[in-house]
């Protein structure tokens, strides 16, 4: 080693970091082979230096799992900037969603999801791809999806088992537009199937529905009732209605085009 800018030697024989004082090499113990010999060190400069790279690839690897997971999340990528931060109104059903978020840990551990119900264009949806992007921003495993999806994925699998357990095991699964998808037997049988693996995963559920919650309450079809029932029993309903966001997004889009056109 030859002293130089940031080394010096000093007064032992050893070599001295000239920022951080601290030796950059040492001698082998004594009454060992190497009794007078030298071996590098690390001072404190060269400790701080390390450490920071290996934050640096641990936040680079964090970054690149977090953006993976938010791309496995959603079926489409505008759903990535449905966040908290991009709401244009704040309400009950958003303060709501928001205090999932905060209180995670603890919905986790006593698997509690919700059913956010109402009508059409109302943001249930909205609401939930807020949950799903603040948590994974956090690293949490979330899976958004709805039950077309799941039975045209089932349809085309021989092995529909080892499916509807890799859905069971992310840490938060939400279910959107339930209600929506075919109701032949074949499907509702599926549709329990997820469900009912999902419960006993003891993981939380998060599911949207233009459904009355009455109607689910007092649903009489056997199938639709057992699912029903399974659903309500893991998920608190919300109920989020208002003014139709879809409608209102339409609106406004009419009249930024009405404008444009009397501008130019």
């Amino acid at each position: 080693m030859i002293e130089g800018e940031n080394i010096f030697k000093g007064t032992d024989g050893r070599y001295y970091c000239t920022k951080c004082k601290e030796p950059v090499e040492e001698f082998y113990p004594k009454g060992s082979v190497k009794e007078n010999k030298k071996h590098h060190r690390q001072c404190a400069c060269e400790r701080e230096r390390y450490a920071e790279t290996v934050r640096y690839h641990k936040e680079k690897e964090q970054r690149e799992r977090i953006d993976r997971n938010r791309s496995i999340c959603f079926p489409k990528k505008v759903m990535q900037d449905w966040t908290f931060e991009n709401a244009k109104k704040d309400n009950s059903a958003l303060e709501v969603a928001r205090k999932y978020v905060a209180n995670w840990k603890e919905m986790k551990q006593r698997h509690i999801g919700y059913l956010f119900w109402g009508p059409v264009g109302t943001g249930k949806s909205f609401l939930t791809g807020c949950i799903a992007n603040a948590l994974l921003d956090h690293g949490v495993s979330v899976k958004m999806t709805n039950f077309n999806t799941i039975l045209n994925d089932l349809f085309a699998l021989q092995e529909k088992e080892e499916y509807i357990q890799a859905l069971s095991k992310y840490d938060l699964l939400i279910i959107d537009d339930f209600g929506m998808e075919r109701n032949t037997e074949y499907a509702l049988e599926n549709i329990f199937s997820v469900i009912d693996r999902r419960y006993c995963s003891e993981r939380p559920l998060i599911v949207t529905t233009n459904l009355p919650l009455e109607r689910m309450k007092q649903e009489s079809d056997l199938w639709k009732k057992r699912i029903y029932d399974r659903v309500l029993q893991m998920c608190v309903p919300v109920k989020v209605d208002g003014e139709s966001r879809r409608k209102k997004i339409a609106s406004e889009n009419l009249q930024l085009m009405k404008s444009i056109i009397q501008n130019q």
